[in-house]
C-alpha cells in the first residue's frame, strides 16, 4: 500500500517531468546586428539601420569639412558623406586595406558612409545576448554605446547608428 502510494508519486513526478520537456521555449526577440572591427576591437550596429555595405572605393576629399568626414562619394548616383569610423571612436587612423568597407547607416533620415576596417558577420541574435555598457567604459564613445555582447568569443560593443551621426551633425 506504502510501496504503491509511493510508486504512483515517483510515476508523477516523472509524466510532470515529461510535460515540462515538451514545453518549448518561446521565440526570444532577435536583433540584426552588424559586426565589424576598428582598431582590433570588434563593434555592431542594429542591422535595421545599416542599409548596405560597400567595398573601399575612391573618397573625395570636401574642403572645410569636420576632421571625422573623410569626404564623399557617389553610390550609384546618390552622393554619400563618408565617416572614419576611428576618428568617431577617437582612435588612431591608419590607411584602409583591401578588408575595409563603407557601411552605409540611415538613422531619423539621416545617411551617411561609415568606414570601417573589416565587416566580420551579419547575424541575427537574441535580445538578451546585448547586456548594458560596463559603467567604466571609455568617455569618448560612451554616448555612441547602447550594449555590450559576446561574439565568437570576443566582446562586441554595440554601437547607436543615431548618436552617431546626430554627433557629427553637431560639429
Amino acid at each position: 500500500m506504502v510501496g504503491d502510494r509511493l510508486n504512483e508519486r515517483i510515476l508523477g513526478q516523472v509524466r510532470k517531468r515529461r510535460e515540462e520537456a515538451k514545453i518549448v521555449d518561446v521565440d526570444e526577440e532577435r536583433v540584426k546586428l552588424v559586426i565589424f572591427t576598428l582598431g582590433g576591437n570588434h563593434y555592431a550596429f542594429p542591422g535595421a539601420e545599416i542599409k548596405e555595405i560597400l567595398p573601399l572605393m575612391k573618397i573625395a576629399y570636401v574642403p572645410g569639412t569636420p576632421e571625422s568626414i573623410l569626404g564623399i562619394i557617389n553610390v550609384r548616383g546618390d552622393i554619400e558623406s563618408v565617416l572614419s569610423g576611428r576618428r568617431v571612436l577617437g582612435l588612431p587612423l591608419c590607411e584602409p586595406t583591401s578588408l575595409s568597407r563603407i557601411v552605409i547607416a540611415e538613422s531619423n533620415g539621416t545617411r551617411s558612409g561609415i568606414l570601417v576596417d573589416s565587416v566580420e558577420d551579419v547575424s541575427d541574435f537574441p535580445s538578451s545576448s546585448i547586456r548594458p555598457p560596463i559603467p567604466t567604459i571609455d568617455i569618448s564613445i560612451r554616448d555612441y554605446v547602447t550594449g555590450e555582447m559576446f561574439s565568437s568569443g570576443k566582446t562586441t560593443t554595440v554601437l547607436s547608428v543615431e548618436k552617431i551621426l546626430k554627433g557629427m551633425i553637431l560639429q
